[in-house]
């Protein structure tokens, strides 16, 4: 079940990064408040997710999900550079992700 929140975790950590440019600043009410529920959320499934988990595996899944995530969403949806070296980073990312839980005991 951590290993779910910890998913969810990371998907809302993507959510709350994409949301921080549609924020403007924190200057537009629905976009920041969409924004700050899923930080608060995001952090909330983090720490039940760590309870069970060790904190450096929960920690750089979760940073490597929202990263990973972020810079996806942002050549998709935010016309961002679609480069070489950036797709290899993210796969890279996504590999140490995978790295972190096979190698995180049963």
């Amino acid at each position: 079940m951590a290993w779910v929140l910890l998913c969810v975790a990371g998907l809302l950590e993507v959510a709350w990064s994409i949301g921080l440019k549609y924020t403007d600043g924190f200057t537009r009410l629905w976009p920041s408040v969409g924004t700050g529920l899923a930080i608060v959320a995001s952090m909330l499934l983090l720490s039940y997710a760590a309870r069970t988990l060790p904190i450096g595996t929960a920690y750089g899944v979760w940073v490597g999900i929202g990263a990973a995530g972020a810079a996806v969403l942002g050549i998709l949806v935010l016309d961002e550079p679609a480069t070489a070296a950036r797709i290899f980073f993210i796969c890279l990312l996504l590999v140490s992700v995978v790295g972190l839980k096979a190698t995180s005991g049963p």
